[in-house]
């Protein structure tokens, strides 16, 4: 197992504390929008909404992944110089 640097600890630490931050900006602005109610529809709505994004972001992942080990990715690009491997 290989040791973690102080770099990567400080980025992981940025990156919590923005996630932490983004949460609690997320809690209090959600509690101070009193008298608003979302009906059965609109959770319908933000849970079909959440669902398909994820789905589709998914779906891009995985595409880019099986694309980046076929190769294809190397033909798009007719300026890259292409490395001959010697086997």
């Amino acid at each position: 197992m290989r040791k973690i640097k102080g770099a990567e600890i400080a980025l992981l630490t940025i990156l919590t504390a923005i996630l932490l931050l983004t949460g609690a900006g997320t809690l209090v602005t959600w509690g101070a929008t009193t008298g608003v109610e979302i009906g059965k529809h609109g959770w319908i709505a933000l849970g079909l909404g959440t669902f398909f994004s994820l789905l589709v972001g998914c779906g891009l992942m995985a595409l880019m992944f099986f694309s980046s080990r076929s190769d294809h990715d190397d033909m798009a690009d007719p300026f890259r110089r292409i490395e001959v491997q010697v086997r």
